[in-house]
């Protein structure tokens, strides 16, 4: 990954699509909390309609990888990505939840609804932003219309976490330039990803400089203690679909199998090939192909 002051050189050999997709701006937006505020981005529709898809990313992420994304759906819906507290640039919280996740995301439905009578809602999850989806279309399944899930770990509910370690301890440390910081920049689960120039811009937008020095944006307190849905098991009614990589470390072993087992009755499974863990990374164009003949 080519790392300099210069974020448009660096991607400069990005796919015209991709440059594109960065050149339509978002509208950024922030929902006020006394928890923390919640900020998320939207890109009108060019064509009036009631659609909303809405973008939710991954542990540790933002609403930034879903950029070059995002765009690529507005001649047929209106696009929100979002920020889940503690990441990007929403507010920090004393307490994580996929609880809390999945109210945040209901918050901004619902004023989506009120502001652009909005109706006919999508989500799209990557990673934990899966299940918080999920939950979501469990929870207030007459919200949500359509559910895709993108190479989530979905735990069966008999899961015990006392015989599983805690997530792993990022302990925040401060840097003292921006080309630092980004040269430690790495996907987790790691893999490689050949799109460089993909990886190159969400780092970018990882980090933040503070009178410390650069750090990352993410609250790393929120890694140990982010309170998961043990003994859960999702209820969604509306169409689903469960993308996954067919290199993924998280679908290795009997997991993938054993969501089949568990979900294959309410949702469709497809398989991205050559694709590992952050498949909108790896086969972006994919995707959004998967993602229009699904719903469009």
């Amino acid at each position: 990954m080519r790392i300099t002051d210069n974020l448009k050189n660096d991607i400069k050999d990005a796919p015209k699509w991709f440059h594109e997709s960065l050149n339509i701006i978002p509208e950024e937006l922030l929902i006020k909390n006394d928890r923390g505020d919640l900020s998320y981005a939207r890109w009108s529709s060019t064509k009036e309609n009631d659609n909303l898809l809405i973008f939710i990313h991954g542990t540790g992420a933002h609403k930034k990888w879903w950029y070059p994304i995002a765009p690529q759906f507005i001649n047929d819906t209106n696009v929100i990505a979002v920020d889940l507290p503690g990441m990007g640039d929403s507010g920090f919280r004393e307490k994580y939840s996929i609880k809390d996740f999945g109210e945040c995301i209901i918050s901004i439905i619902e004023t989506e609804q009120r502001n652009n009578n909005i109706s006919n809602i999508s989500i799209i999850g990557h990673s934990l932003g899966g299940q918080v989806g999920a939950y979501v279309a469990s929870e207030k399944k007459e919200l949500v219309n359509s559910l895709i899930m993108i190479d989530t770990f979905i735990r069966p509910p008999d899961w015990n976490p006392e015989e599983h370690g805690g997530g792993p301890l990022r302990k925040i440390k401060y840097y003292p330039n921006k080309n630092i910081i980004l040269e430690r920049f790495r996907l987790l689960p790691q893999q490689e990803c050949l799109n460089e120039w993909f990886v190159r811009f969400i780092a970018e937008h990882s980090v933040k400089q503070t009178t410390e020095g650069w750090r990352w944006k993410f609250d790393d307190t929120m890694f140990n203690s982010l309170e998961r849905l043990f003994g859960y098991q999702f209820t969604f009614k509306c169409p689903a679909l469960f993308i996954h990589g067919s290199d993924s470390l998280l679908m290795s072993g009997n997991i993938l199998s054993n969501i089949k087992n568990m979900y294959s009755d309410i949702m469709d499974f497809e398989e991205v090939l050559g694709a590992a863990h952050h498949v909108p990374l790896d086969k972006p164009l994919e995707i959004i192909d998967i993602i229009k003949n699904r719903l469009y």
